[in-house]
């Protein structure tokens, strides 16, 4: 599936994102994570593609979205209140065989069910991590038989007391690094302006991992 950018979808060396696997999207806040894959729903619907969007930070635009080429009325949304919930309806969808592309926005802010009945201060150590482990192993295989595209957009945390190498990672534990297929970095690295006012940003994307090309390629684009 096209990824709305035409130097992006150079550097996948697919021609887009591949159908069946599992792709992981991150980056700093307002990067261009949800933007990206709106434009991912909006180049697939064009091609009649059936899509979800499951909204686990609650922070989607319609109107935002609409405005980037996406047709709200036929996109499947849900706001769920649980990460096991979360995961579940991305496993239905799998399943049903009906859903083409799956957005999940995001990996942090899937919180496991414990840690949300539990008080503020408990210790839920690793949990977040196991429920997606779990997802991950269960998910591969149905998205594979399905041929469904599931995204997910993560955040970066800074690893504490790293002296070498990068201290940036991202949450959610080690299991999405292995099952994810395509991983992308994005950043922005500028802003478009018309006068003063900011009307656009510039961004660059990394491809960090790719098991359908040739990794390590960058593209950039506004």
């Amino acid at each position: 599936i096209s990824t709305g950018s035409l130097s992006l979808d150079i550097a996948l060396g697919a021609g887009g994102l591949p159908m069946g696997r599992i792709v992981e999207i991150y980056g700093p806040e307002s990067s261009g994570k949800t933007t990206l894959t709106l434009q991912v729903i909006a180049a697939a619907q064009r091609e009649g593609k059936t899509c979800a969007f499951i909204d686990a930070e609650h922070a989607l635009d319609p109107i935002y979205a609409k405005k980037l080429g996406v047709d709200i009325d036929n996109l499947l949304c849900s706001q769920p209140d649980t990460g096991e919930q979360a995961l579940e309806i991305c496993d239905a969808l799998t399943r049903s065989g009906a859903v083409d592309v799956i957005i999940v926005d995001s990996v942090a802010a899937l919180t496991p069910k414990a840690e949300i009945e539990g008080e503020i201060g408990d210790s839920h150590m690793g949990l977040a991590a196991r429920m997606m482990s779990q997802a991950m192993r269960k998910l591969a295989g149905n998205l594979k038989q399905a041929n469904t595209l599931l995204i997910f957009i993560n955040q970066i945390r800074m690893k504490i007391g790293v002296m070498f190498g990068n201290p940036e990672t991202t949450t959610g534990g080690n299991a999405l690094k292995f099952y994810a297929s395509v991983r992308l970095d994005i950043r922005r690295t500028g802003a478009i302006k018309e006068g003063e006012e900011v009307v656009g940003s510039e961004t660059r994307v990394k491809v960090v991992k790719n098991k359908v090309a040739a990794p390590f390629k960058q593209a950039e684009f506004q």
